[in-house]
């Protein structure tokens, strides 16, 4: 068993999986687009928009997918639990990009390097680094 996040846009998904692969969190390995190679299309407005998504990374593994009706993002973060504090700082400074940043990066009451944003795509991120 593993368990994975599988995050719903409602027409971002592809912006947002470059935008990932660009900070260097991974790539898409699985791609599949509404109402292409006989998969049904409800709404003609989703043609060509990301139906299912794998994306993978070094300790990365999410499912991603454009859905009309798609509630916003809220209740759940990843974490990347990362190996240290200029790993940390990078990734932390790419996913930052037009986010709003709700815990700059500093060392926690429990000792750790920490920070917490939420993109421009609307997904939470959480870093963690132990000292």
């Amino acid at each position: 068993m593993q368990q994975s996040n599988y995050l719903f846009f409602t027409t971002t998904c592809e912006q947002a999986l470059d935008f990932y692969t660009q900070c260097g969190l991974g790539k898409v390995v699985e791609l599949i687009r509404h109402g292409t190679d006989g998969i049904p299309l409800r709404n003609e407005a989703m043609r060509g928009k990301i139906m299912h998504a794998k994306f993978e990374g070094p300790g990365v593994l999410f499912y991603a997918s454009d859905n009309d009706d798609a509630e916003p993002m809220r209740g759940s973060a990843h974490i990347l639990m990362t190996d240290s504090r200029e790993q940390t700082d990078q990734l932390f400074e790419r996913l930052s990009q037009g986010a709003n940043v709700t815990t700059p990066l500093g060392v926690q009451p429990w000792g750790d390097y920490f920070g917490k944003l939420t993109d421009q795509f609307g997904v939470q991120w959480m870093f963690n680094c132990s000292l």
